[in-house]
């Protein structure tokens, strides 16, 4: 997928959104209780998944692997689902989404590792 780098610049896009507008929500209403949502949707949704993009974008051929799709299917989802987990837990002391967020957003960033690592390995190939 040669653009995986906008679909993950747009997904951070809208996330940052909803982070800033949970975060306008909570400074109106002084009720600081879903902090930690805020935060995570803005460090997992906004810079992480920003940050996967433009290495997307610098090294185009990462997005030509077939790994690149999964790679962005499980890290949107993970980006998505923890948040929202989190939530859950507060609101409702129910952990179980926050932990499939947690352990999917893992396997996101493993799937990046192994990018950079195939990435690594190619650059030693050509010198």
């Amino acid at each position: 997928m040669k653009r995986i780098d906008l679909y993950f610049l747009l997904l951070a896009t809208v996330l940052l959104l909803v982070g800033a507008g949970l975060g306008i929500r909570m400074g109106i209403s002084q009720d600081f209780q879903l902090a930690p949502v805020h935060a995570h949707i803005n460090l997992v949704g906004w810079a992480s998944l920003a940050l996967f993009g433009l290495t997307y974008r610098a090294y185009p051929q990462l997005a030509e692997r077939p790994i690149a799709m999964f790679h962005f299917i499980v890290s949107a989802t993970a980006a998505i689902l923890l948040p929202v987990g989190i939530g859950f837990a507060i609101l409702r002391s129910q952990p179980a989404l926050a932990i499939v967020g947690a352990m999917l957003w893992v396997a996101g960033v493993l799937l990046f590792l192994v990018q950079l690592i195939s990435l690594l390995k190619q650059e030693a190939r050509k010198s």
